[in-house]
């Protein structure tokens, strides 16, 4: 696989959400979507199923510990990135978490901080991936 233009990748987006309803997202660092809010996730892998990308990015990203039985895939946008050239489906997967966590920052390369927002107070930079999910798809709003 490589970043050329003629090839579509899969990403995974793993919305959270806490005890009071906020909606987890982290400031990205970086040449994809830096300066950009979006939820923890990544590259699909060879032979994973969606959820399992979300927990394992989720886990790897912010250390959260995500329960198989509580992540469900919800929707997908098609995520064209023209300054770069790249084009990706995003399947995004929602869990709703039953404690109040505090996230860790695990990739400081990756991401600058991650911040419960309210879901009537979503940031304005949002990540491709994240703007459309919510144009898209009313349930998180």
């Amino acid at each position: 696989m490589g970043n050329s233009s003629n090839t579509v990748r899969v990403g995974v987006a793993s919305w959270i959400i806490n005890p009071s309803g906020q909606i987890l997202m982290g400031h990205r660092l970086g040449v994809h979507g830096g300066g950009m809010w979006g939820a923890p996730g990544g590259h699909l892998e060879f032979g994973e199923t969606p959820i399992q990308t979300a927990i394992r990015e989720t886990m790897e990203e912010t250390a959260i510990d995500l329960s198989h039985d509580d992540v469900v895939a919800v929707a997908w946008t098609n995520d064209i990135f023209q300054d770069s050239k790249k084009h990706y489906i995003t399947i995004h997967c929602l869990t709703y978490i039953k404690n109040d966590v505090v996230p860790k920052l695990c990739e400081p390369n990756k991401c600058a901080e991650w911040r419960w927002f309210n879901r009537n107070e979503l940031p304005r930079d949002l990540f491709l991936p994240a703007k459309h999910f919510f144009e898209e798809y009313q349930f998180l709003r």
